[in-house]
């Protein structure tokens, strides 16, 4: 009996592997919304993929989106859209390649959006936050020590639980070989993706992104770049959004609400002039939106997701203070208008710290950097922001855990930065 026990083990070990095989990475969660989600997977050859969905407990039968092919034309990728949800409910779903279910050792589960409006107060929730994830090829790396490391902290932020995650930029980087052609684009982010770590955590929260130069093309890339359209290609397949090219823009800029809260996916990239002096970063189609759109929302807070430091003064690196126009025309623009409770979430500088302002009609802004994931990171304690929050700066590697809580009139805002090993090195509440 024990030996007809091994032998059936063993059986379903290597049929596990096998279909397990196909797989690149994923799956993953896109965007979730009260009545629609999206997951993403990719594969390493031509297949279908499936998903399989349903209420988390009922009895129900698993309902089946349609088979997607994945092949060469969309780099093997697929992103299945989920509709027709309830709202404010568990789910719990299955993949399917090549008509064999992924056999994972984590559950597959998401929750949709509550539709909480008229009808209660607003949802408390949490979402993490980070940039600059530095995954280490040694093949295509540059000699000496690794760039990149400690990827345990994607296990730290899945033990946050967090309703969704927000990747502020860097979330790849390409290296020499990969930013000169379209297949070196899509190798380095395909590689990047299949980080063993990275799947439990790709496969349970919902995933937002913005882009900064790493993933967009060369170190500190502008709007001259010639590949870009590749890597906007690319970015839209990896990072999949309905929502991409809101204000009629170019690049990435897209936009997203969660609960009573909007946030607002800014491109640091596509439109950034050279000329610094009287140039720009967010170009005028994109600065038009974003006021319009400030101006438009009644969120209780209103998040600006862009790489690059926005509030910092000092005028170093690829802050905004380089572009000392374009950001005095913003804080002006908040400030006559009166726009209360925005908040920057930005990446970029391998370290995080918190700035904050006042304007002259008594509006607070806030900007709050949270980097790096797993690249190296520096401290920069010594630049002189006159912006920072004392005792704000964090010079290891960390992530960020926001927290919105409380009733609509009094709704609270609180950030935890915590280190690769989930533990609390700097707190602050707003």
């Amino acid at each position: 009996m024990r030996s007809i026990f091994v032998i059936f083990i063993s059986f379903w070990i290597v049929l596990t592997q096998a279909q397990n095989t196909l797989l690149q990475s994923g799956p993953m969660l896109g965007p979730i919304t009260l009545r629609d989600a999206t997951i993403w997977v990719q594969t390493k050859q031509v297949t279908f993929v499936q998903i399989e969905f349903k209420i988390k407990g009922s009895s129900d039968s698993f309902q089946e989106s349609a088979p997607v092919i994945a092949d060469a034309s969309n780099h093997f990728m697929v992103a299945i859209h989920l509709i027709n949800l309830v709202p404010g409910t568990n789910y719990e779903y299955k993949v399917k390649i090549k008509n064999e279910y992924l056999n994972l050792a984590y559950p597959l589960e998401f929750k949709t959006q509550e539709h909480w409006q008229f009808r209660k107060e607003a949802p408390d929730f949490s979402f993490a936050a980070g940039s600059c994830f530095y995954v280490n090829d040694i093949t295509y790396d540059r000699p000496g020590k690794p760039y990149g490391g400690e990827y345990e902290i994607i296990k730290a932020i899945s033990g946050t639980r967090p309703d969704f995650m927000l990747w502020l930029g860097d979330n790849t980087y390409f290296r020499e070989g990969d930013y000169e052609s379209k297949s070196g684009i899509y190798y380095r982010q395909s590689h990047t993706r299949a980080l063993p770590e990275l799947q439990p955590l790709l496969a349970q929260v919902p995933h937002y992104a913005i882009w900064d130069d790493h993933d967009y093309g060369p170190n500190d890339s502008d709007w001259t770049y010639p590949l870009k359209g590749h890597a906007l290609e690319a970015f839209k397949k990896f990072w999949p959004s309905e929502a991409y090219g809101a204000g009629h823009t170019d690049g990435v800029t897209s936009s997203f609400v969660w609960n009573d809260c909007q946030f607002f996916m800014l491109d640091n990239r596509w439109y950034r002039t050279v000329q610094k002096e009287n140039g720009t970063i967010l170009g005028d189609i994109q600065k038009y939106w974003l006021k319009e759109a400030l101006l438009a929302s009644t969120a209780s807070f209103k998040f600006v997701a862009v790489g690059g430091q926005f509030l910092s003064d000092y005028a170093a690196f690829e802050n905004f203070a380089n572009y000392k126009d374009e950001r005095q025309e913003l804080i002006d623009f908040i400030d006559e208008n009166k726009i209360k409770n925005v908040v920057f979430l930005t990446g970029d500088r391998h370290h995080s710290e918190i700035s904050h302002l006042v304007t002259p009609n008594g509006i607070k802004i806030y900007d709050i950097t949270s980097s790096a994931l797993t690249s190296t990171t520096y401290d920069h304690s010594k630049e002189p922001n006159t912006h920072r929050i004392p005792g704000s700066m964090i010079s290891e590697r960390n992530f960020a855990v926001f927290k919105v809580a409380g009733e609509r009139k009094d709704r609270k805002l609180s950030v935890i930065f915590k280190n690769t090993q989930g533990k609390e090195v700097y707190s602050y509440s707003f």
